[in-house]
């Protein structure tokens, strides 16, 4: 008899979990094409059989029929069934393009490659996926039960952690309009009278080109200069920096170097500086530029 398809079911492997098949379920989850209660983790391929999705498991990578495994000899890729259920939502249209690429850079990205060896682990330094390894019960030899909860409880917080990267990617998108506005003036400096994300917008609308070297915003009550990087990939670097006789300087030291009533803060690197108004950081500005003429 032929088995029946569970709709809205995913399954994947039982035993110690990882960063990858937690984090394709909650993809799943996010995109409401599966139910919490339909998550089954199993190596019973009779029961695997029946479920909707299967990921990490089962020796199948085939998208068409919701097959996501990638631990296979003939899988030549470099994948885990988080970048395969990612690319799988992009491919049927059901995230757009742009967010596919946002989820990817952000998180994807780096779960796929721990999760097939490619990343060498610093010391002190813990990973989204370590993050979800400390998930897995401490004491060897849990019961699937245990295990079961311990991965609910490392599904739900991949699950937020995506839903706030995706509340994060929609809130850049309707800024987007707003960087592009301020970049037609073809200016040194970009102007915006509410402090928004700019940085990823600036620079895939060819921000690399335009000849802007700062930016002023507001941020909280005062307004910040700030020096725009001469890449996405340097974004630690600017294009000038602030002059060097402020680096470092608070209130009254910065006000007597920069002759301005408003100064509050320079950092030391000089790359963003804060002032009270958003005229003080104008003069800032024209300071700055005169000083490197």
């Amino acid at each position: 008899m032929e088995n029946l398809t569970l709709l809205r079911s995913i399954g994947t492997h039982d035993g110690t979990f990882h960063a990858d098949e937690v984090t394709a379920c909650a993809l799943l989850l996010l995109c409401d094409l599966i139910d919490r209660d339909k998550i089954f983790r199993t190596r019973d391929l009779n029961r695997l059989a029946q479920c909707e999705f299967v990921c990490d498991v089962g020796g199948i990578y085939d998208p068409k029929k919701k097959r996501f495994d990638h631990h296979q000899s003939d899988y030549p890729g470099e994948l885990s069934s988080a970048g395969m259920i990612l690319s799988y939502l992009n491919e049927e249209h059901i995230i757009s393009s742009a967010a596919y690429d946002y989820l990817n850079k952000s998180l994807i990205l780096g779960v796929d490659a721990h999760d097939n060896g490619r990343v060498t682990l610093l010391m002190g330094h813990c990973s989204f996926s370590g993050v979800i390894s400390n998930f897995v019960p401490i004491v060897h030899g849990a019961s699937d039960e245990v295990l079961f909860e311990a991965f609910m409880k490392a599904l739900d917080f991949a699950y937020e952690h995506l839903k706030r990267l995706m509340s994060r990617f929609e809130y850049i998108e309707s800024c987007k309009k707003d960087v592009l506005e301020a970049m037609k003036s073809q200016e040194k400096c970009l102007f915006f009278e509410n402090s928004i994300p700019w940085l990823d917008a600036f620079f895939e609308s060819g921000g690399g080109m335009h000849p802007a070297l700062f930016l002023i915003m507001p941020t909280r009550d005062h307004w910040k200069l700030r020096g725009i990087p001469p890449s996405l990939e340097k974004r630690m670097e600017v294009r000038m920096p602030l002059p060097e006789k402020w680096a470092g300087l608070l209130n009254e030291e910065l006000k007597k170097a920069s002759g301005i009533d408003g100064a509050i803060f320079c950092h030391k690197g000089r790359f963003i500086s804060v002032w009270e108004t958003k005229e003080d950081a104008i003069k800032a500005l024209e300071l700055t530029l005169k000083d490197e003429k």
